[in-house]
């Protein structure tokens, strides 16, 4: 992998930070002050985080421009890595996997697999 390459994969770790701090800090906002249940709140996260998440590594980690055909090919990526962690998660659960376990294999198999896609998909 060249320093490029590095550079952009680095660029996505922090985006994923930053959108992970995002959806923690909308879902917690609405639980805490407006009453939301739950699963309203982490839904309506997960769009914000998303949303940003989508600016962000279009804009600056793969340093492309906003198209609908990117957008809609990073929501198809981003609904595709939500069906692959409920999976993995599933899997590590039924293995006996404990919960610290089963999210480092999440990030360990989806995070990778999510920028792979983008790179070659979403912003070709």
């Amino acid at each position: 992998m060249n320093n490029f390459e590095v550079t952009r994969l680095v660029r996505f770790g922090v985006c994923g930070v930053l959108a992970t701090g995002l959806h923690i800090g909308v879902a917690v906002a609405l639980i805490s002050r407006a009453g939301a249940s739950p699963a309203l709140a982490n839904a309506l996260a997960f769009v914000c985080a998303t949303c940003w998440s989508y600016l962000a590594n279009t804009l600056w980690s793969f340093s492309s421009s906003l198209h609908l055909r990117n957008v809609s090919r990073f929501i198809a990526v981003s609904l595709g890595g939500v069906a692959l962690t409920g999976l993995v998660s599933y899997l590590a659960q039924a293995a006996g996997a404990g919960p610290w376990a089963g999210i480092a294999m999440v990030v360990c198999i989806v995070t990778p697999l999510t920028f792979v896609t983008h790179r070659r998909w979403t912003y070709r």
